[in-house]
């Protein structure tokens, strides 16, 4: 008696675990494990499905809503439809909330000692808004100015790509970004700036097709000195 509620309770405990992305798993290089305990969270529960799995359990959920839109899926149109959503949300726009997808970071020793402001404009973001799961598309301006190291152009892109890859808000995702990059770059010179279109604004509500959302988050020297804050802006300013 005593066995059977100490399992129960340490599988309810492990339910509600709120994690960045599966980060306790074993397959994770420690590396990745320590980048997201050091980004704010997504809001997630550690389920245990492996991929397939959700594949599968998510094409099921996807027939019944087809189905309940009375929509026939025995045509031969929207027969697969359920199965290419499902693996679309896992393998594709949610991969994201896969701590094993988080892209290989590569770093430098700043041995030239740069100490001037790196900034990656117009880079594309591409996500979901995670309260109606319609898209959001817009651009990211980052920027940072180096301690001792430097980063690899392509992986601000992958950084922006990956934390743009979950059911997000536009407020957390410029977070997540900055927070990553202050880590890796062990810097708090970090700015991120993102202006994006909302489809669950331009489709469904308000339905307006003109309107933008812009973000920032301005740390270290982006903050505190306003001609290093300026220059940021004027980027984001240029396309």
């Amino acid at each position: 008696m005593t066995k059977t509620t100490k399992k129960k309770s340490i599988k309810k405990s492990s339910s509600k675990k709120t994690v960045g992305a599966s980060a306790a798993s074993t397959e994770i290089p420690v590396s990745v494990r320590q980048i997201l305990e050091n980004v704010r969270p997504t809001p997630m529960i550690e389920n245990g499905l492996t991929n397939e799995e959700k594949i599968e359990k998510i094409s099921e959920k996807f027939s019944d809503i087809m189905e309940t839109l009375g929509l026939d899926l025995s045509d031969d149109s929207l027969r697969e439809t359920p199965r290419r959503v499902a693996k679309m949300y896992v393998n594709e726009v949610f991969g994201g909330l896969d701590a094993k997808k988080f892209p290989k970071m590569t770093v430098i020793d700043n041995k030239m000692n740069y100490d001037q402001m790196i900034v990656v404009q117009s880079i594309t973001c591409l996500s979901f808004c995670e309260h109606h799961f319609l898209p959001i598309h817009g651009h990211a301006t980052v920027a940072y100015i180096p301690n001792k190291k430097v980063i690899g152009l392509s992986k601000i892109n992958r950084v922006v790509q990956y934390f743009s890859r979950r059911p997000q808000v536009q407020e957390r995702l410029t977070k997540q970004i900055a927070d990553c990059l202050q880590y890796i770059l062990e810097t708090e010179h970090v700015a991120v700036h993102i202006n994006a279109s909302h489809y669950c604004v331009i489709m469904r509500g308000i339905e307006d097709t003109g309107s933008t959302t812009s973000t920032a988050d301005l740390r270290g020297h982006f903050k505190t000195r306003l001609e290093t804050r300026d220059e940021f802006l004027q980027h984001c300013r240029t396309k």
